[in-house]
This record gives C-alpha cells, structure tokens and sequence, in this order.
C-alpha cells in the first residue's frame, strides 16, 4: 500500500517519459492531474540532474486546462501574475495565493462538515437535494482537489434529481462568477 502521506515521486527520464515509482509504470500529465485531484501530492524530478521539475509541469498541466476552454484564472489574475514576476520586485503574491488557497480549502472543509448528519440541521426539509448541488457545485469550482465533497454523505435524493440540469445551473453560476471577478480589474 502506498504511503499517501508522502508526495508520490515521479521520475522524468532523458525521453521526457514520466515514470510513478509507486506503480513503476508510464503516467501522463493528465495522469498526474488526476493524483493531483484525488489529493495527493506529486514531485517530478529529472533522473539524471536530480532537478526538481514539480513547478514547471504543474503549470503545464494549468496550461493545458486553460487552453482547452476550461478556465480557471480571470485574465486580471494571469496579467497581475506576469506582473509580479516583471516588476524584478519580491512580490507577496505566492503567499497571497496560498494563504487564499488555503482558506478556500478550510472553508469547504468547514462547510462540509456542518452539513453531515450529525448537526440539526440537516434535519431540514430539502436539505438533501441542496447538499447534493452544493456537493456539484463544489467539485466545479475545485475540479474535485482535496477530496472535499467526498467528506459529506452522498444524499439519497441526488439519484431523484437531474444531474445535468444542476450541472449546467452551476456551470452558469460559475460563468457569472468569473466574469464578474474579471469586470472587478
């Protein structure tokens, strides 16, 4: 059994093949996107320099994502990002991003946790369905990172309701979202 508590190591060899040490086989970058999102931690390195190439293939796989059409960063956000790296200033803004990373993660974690049956609350009539596209909407805006939603009970109700039709509500939602954050530049 793996050690998820460690970052699963990937080796880059001189091909520019990506190899799981944990499988000893063959990944992907779209591989690798789905540890990423299940939660788990990667480290790529080169085999031969012992260079560690995490950073450059993370953002190939954000690349990769924002060019076909699933956009995540507001183009505000992308030009503040060329920014900080032109200005040749110590910028804050990868602490920034982390700390607000890790407070999106708290929240829904927080979020979950106050939904589960244990609170009075979910003794609420409709509360089911609501978990259920809060749960949709949830996975949306994370692309599942963290395994968030997989904290709260999967509701009986979410096989009643239409799942494209809550998902195409919630893809709306998000559309709105971001470009509301895009007109806040």
């Amino acid at each position: 059994m793996a050690d998820t508590s460690k970052p699963l190591l990937i080796k880059r060899y001189a091909s520019r093949r990506l190899y799981n040490t944990e499988t000893s086989d063959y990944v992907t970058l779209e591989d690798i996107s789905g540890f990423i999102r299940d939660g788990r931690e990667v480290q790529i390195v080169d085999l031969k320099s012992g260079d560690d190439l995490t950073r450059q293939y993370l953002l190939q796989i954000i690349a990769e994502h924002e060019s076909r059409g699933e956009s995540v960063l507001p183009v505000g956000v992308l030009n503040d990002l060329v920014r900080s790296y032109m200005t040749g200033k110590v910028s804050g803004m990868p602490q920034f991003l982390q700390a607000s990373f890790d407070m999106l993660r708290d929240g829904q974690t927080k979020m979950m946790e106050n939904m589960t049956s244990a609170n009075p609350i979910a003794k609420m009539p409709g509360l089911e369905a609501m978990q259920a596209q809060q749960e949709a909407f949830m996975k949306a805006m994370t692309g599942g990172w963290g395994n968030v939603a997989k904290s709260a009970p999967a509701p009986e109700a979410k096989a009643e309701a239409e799942p494209a039709e809550d998902l195409e509500a919630i893809k709306k939602q998000l559309a709105d979202l971001q470009e509301k954050l895009s007109k806040l530049k």
